[in-house]
């Protein structure tokens, strides 16, 4: 198994962003050591693995609870008023943040996830659920049990090849 190298680094850092558009709620260690089997692993290792994935949920949920309170101000009463398109102001926020160079498409599953979890903020915060430390708790294990999984070709050590000339 080879060291951690910058091919890895990048590859790695591609991955997150990948994953992190396939699965919002993110991924365990372990699950994610599983796609990376020419990598050898030890603490610094998955300690940054975890880190990229800890900034991904961070970004993510920001960004879900932000709109969803712009949405409050907006005077929208109504979850059904909120729907996720490739054509609305938080697809392109978190979009522009993962995918820069629209290396990728993002799958149609990450507009479907977004959108519930926007519909989640909404209705806590119009509940009055966020004056509560923990409130986002429940959201969180909302949408964990919505995460998809990492595709195959992640398996790949050519994996970043593979995905930009597909």
């Amino acid at each position: 198994m080879g060291s951690w190298s910058k091919r890895q680094q990048v590859r790695d850092g591609f991955h997150d962003c990948v994953v992190g558009l396939q699965t919002p709620g993110g991924g365990s260690s372990n699950m994610l050591k599983t796609y990376f089997s020419d990598v050898k692993f030890n603490r610094c290792i998955t300690s940054q693995l975890i880190k990229w994935f800890s900034n991904f949920r961070e970004f993510y949920y920001i960004q879900m609870e932000k709109y969803a309170r712009q949405a409050i101000n907006d005077g929208v009463t109504s979850t059904e008023e909120l729907s996720i398109t490739r054509d609305c102001e938080l697809y392109r926020a978190l979009n522009m943040h993962y995918n820069k160079a629209n290396d990728f498409e993002v799958p149609e599953r990450f507009l479907e996830v977004a959108q519930i979890t926007l519909r989640e903020f909404f209705n806590a915060i119009i509940a009055g659920k966020d004056v509560d430390p923990s409130w986002k708790k429940a959201i969180y294990k909302v949408i964990c049990k919505l995460d998809s999984e990492v595709p195959e070709i992640f398996k790949s050590p050519n994996c970043l090849q593979e995905l930009l000339h597909e």
